[in-house]
């Protein structure tokens, strides 16, 4: 199940009280699981993503019965001042210009998916509608309590940060992590390219007859 982050670009209507913190936040993802009935679910995040799912598995590890993060942004490690330089223009002015150029950019030139280009680059000038609510990364005594069975999948190539440094970070951090780099790909080609790759560690780390999975990757389609 892909859940549409509120007030994010997708299919979703926005009603009731708006999220204003963290703690909204999470109580949303929670209230989404409940309507579902899922007590305990996997959780699958894509950057900012992955910092929702990470901040729910700390909150209420009871409810997580997996975790996988696919090149989690601020979690365990910052991001490189370049790509923080290079994102500003998107972040203080977006503009679909602006967001094709700094995906072109940050992805090498892939060859995209012109379909998800388009998407990304009318939400980066329409949306979101909302405040983006982004959870401070955990402690390390509060990521060394977490005990839900965690997997980090890294993008060899991506400009966001280094992938050994987080993978190193991340084993340190949890002692139930496993952290696997992908031969290919960069922070913003996922969770498209390369798919079968993706496919296949998110089948290995969600296992056979695993719980209901609720990805928490905005920008996944």
């Amino acid at each position: 199940l892909a859940v549409d982050i509120i007030g994010d670009v997708g299919r979703s209507v926005a009603g009731g009280d708006p999220v204003r913190s963290v703690d909204d936040l999470l109580e949303w993802l929670g209230s989404v699981a409940d309507a579902l009935g899922a007590t305990r679910c996997a959780l699958a995040g894509h950057s900012y993503g992955a910092m929702i799912a990470l901040a729910a598995a700390v909150r209420t590890p009871e409810r997580v019965g997996r975790l996988v993060l696919l090149d989690p942004t601020s979690c365990f490690v910052g991001m490189r001042f370049g790509y923080l330089l290079r994102a500003l223009p998107v972040l203080v002015r977006p503009t679909a210009a602006r967001e094709r150029a700094f995906l072109e950019w940050e992805t090498r030139g892939a060859q995209l998916d012109p379909d998800w280009v388009t998407l990304m680059a009318l939400g980066a000038a329409h949306f979101p509608t909302a405040k983006t609510i982004v959870p401070r990364r955990p402690s390390s005594e509060e990521l060394g309590r977490c005990t839900v069975d965690t997997t980090v999948v890294l993008a060899p190539f991506g400009r966001v940060h280094d992938p050994d440094e987080v993978a190193r970070a991340a084993r340190k951090a949890l002692p139930s992590c496993r952290a696997v780099t992908l031969t290919a790909g960069t922070h913003h080609t996922l969770p498209m390219y390369p798919s079968d790759e993706v496919d296949v560690v998110l089948r290995d780390a969600l296992g056979a007859g695993a719980p209901v999975e609720l990805d928490c990757d905005p920008d996944h389609q």
